[in-house]
Formats: structure tokens, sequence, C-alpha cells
């Protein structure tokens, strides 16, 4: 099932850092943000984890939980939450479910040769469980603040978050 904006996500489970069980209604009445990017210790992956975790109690004022989202293990992801300091949690989608979903997962070119590997995108998802934004195929500069911006908007329309 395709994701569509102002449309209700489909269901998901996984498995995230700290022990955690996220599915689509497991936190009902939080705004959500979802970010996937293609490997923990890789340096944009960095630069914008890094960015999150600056960002951190600016979105927790704002009222949304952010989860970042990779195809990565839950030790690779153990290890870069640690040395980063994240104060959020990671997905561990090692079965690509959530990142087929999302429709993040693209052929790319590395060094010649075509792989398949993640687009960065960042999805807000409305404390109702629907989807109010999306960025697809994102540079990192500047990128954390307009999500943040969107967040913020989110709370000036109640009748949309």
């Amino acid at each position: 099932m395709a994701i569509v904006v102002n449309k209700p996500i489909p269901e998901f489970e996984s498995n995230a850092t700290g022990g955690i069980r996220v599915t689509n209604t497991s936190h009902m009445g939080q705004v959500i943000i979802l970010y996937f990017y293609p490997k923990d210790n890789t340096p944009g992956c960095t630069t914008e984890a890094m960015q999150f975790r600056d960002k951190y109690k600016d979105f927790v004022k704002a009222g949304a939980t952010v989860f970042g989202v990779s195809r990565d293990n839950m030790k690779s992801h153990d290890e870069f939450k640690a040395k980063l300091e994240l104060p959020f949690e990671l997905i561990a989608d090692t079965e690509e479910k959530m990142c087929h979903m999302f429709g993040v997962v693209k052929n790319k070119i590395m060094y010649g040769k075509k792989v398949k590997g993640i687009e960065r995108s960042t999805f807000l998802i409305g404390a109702d469980g629907t989807l109010k934004e999306e960025w697809r195929g994102l540079k990192v500069p500047g990128h954390v603040e307009e999500v943040l911006q969107a967040v913020k908007a989110l709370k000036k329309t109640p009748a949309l978050a």
C-alpha cells in the first residue's frame, strides 16, 4: 500500500533501540517524525542524526517524537546512538518492510555499480495517524529546521494536527 499525504499510514510493526516496538498505532495522539537514512556511521547520515539530536528538545516542545529508520541492525543502531548521544530511538528495518512501504528503496549508482539504496526521506505523521507531509530525496543542510517548522505549523492548525 502506498503512502499518501492526508491519508492514514498503513499498518506496520518494527523494533527500535531501547527495546521499543513501533507500530502505526503505538504513538497515536503524538506527532511522529520518521526520517529514513541510508546507513549508520556514514558522513551525511551522521550529520543528519546530529542535527535531529541538536533540535530534539525543540521537537519535543512542539509535541513531536522523532525516530530514525535504516536497514542497519540493532547492534549497529545501538553503537551509532551511543556514539552520537542520540536522545531518540532508531528503528532497525533489516527486512526493508518499512523502507518499501514508504517507497524509499531506490536504485543508485555507487562507484559505477548499480545498487539498491535508501533515498534520504522524512515523513511527518499527525497525531491522528495520517501522513501530513513528506520530504523525499532531500539534502541534509537546513532540512531538520524545515521539518521543525512543519511540526510547529501543525500545532497552529489544531484541525490538521
